[in-house]
């Protein structure tokens, strides 16, 4: 159970026109994170233009960045994130299920390329160690551009918040889709 209320949209008829874009934006529904967020509108909305900035606003490839976003909710716990990418935007993205799962444990399987290897290194750093080594960044380097690393190291820091905010406040997950 959501740790503080989720908003009820009709409840709050002031909150129309940025419900109503978070709506458009989400594949026609108001989904829990928002709901949540409304709590704090302006911060609902920064976020809500921070994601759609991180998630489609890039020159990542969305098989990249699909890789990137479920591998962060492997490492931080985040069913929610979890539930949200998996399987409907991964596959759009060209992931399989079986990568979807690899990206749990995903050292010693076949599935990813060097470069998405590379990144997922430094995603497990960032995530867990905070600090990355030289090595790793290098690894990093041999493979993107400095716009995509900086996309790149965005897009796992965003994903950090994310599940923090996610974890502390005890989302609920989405109801499965009938």
């Amino acid at each position: 159970m959501a740790r503080v209320p989720l908003i009820q949209e009709q409840e709050h008829p002031e909150l129309a026109e940025v419900i109503e874009k978070f709506r458009t934006g989400r594949r026609g529904k108001l989904i829990n994170i928002y709901r949540m967020l409304l709590n704090a509108p302006p911060l609902a909305a920064s976020w809500f233009n921070h994601s759609n900035a991180v998630r489609w606003k890039t020159t990542l490839s969305g098989r990249l960045r699909e890789i990137v976003i479920i591998r962060m909710g492997h490492l931080t716990g985040s069913q929610y994130v979890l539930r949200q990418h998996v399987p409907s935007l991964a596959l759009a993205d060209g992931l399989s299920l079986a990568e979807c799962d690899a990206l749990a444990d995903w050292r010693g399987r076949e599935f990813f390329s060097a470069s998405e290897r590379a990144v997922l290194a430094y995603a497990d750093t960032m995530t867990r160690d905070v600090v990355v080594p030289d090595a790793v960044f290098a690894e990093v380097a041999r493979h993107f551009n400095a716009r995509e690393i900086v996309e790149l190291t965005v897009l796992i820091g965003t994903y950090n918040m994310n599940a923090r905010v996610l974890q502390a406040l005890e989302l609920d997950l989405e109801p499965l889709a009938p």
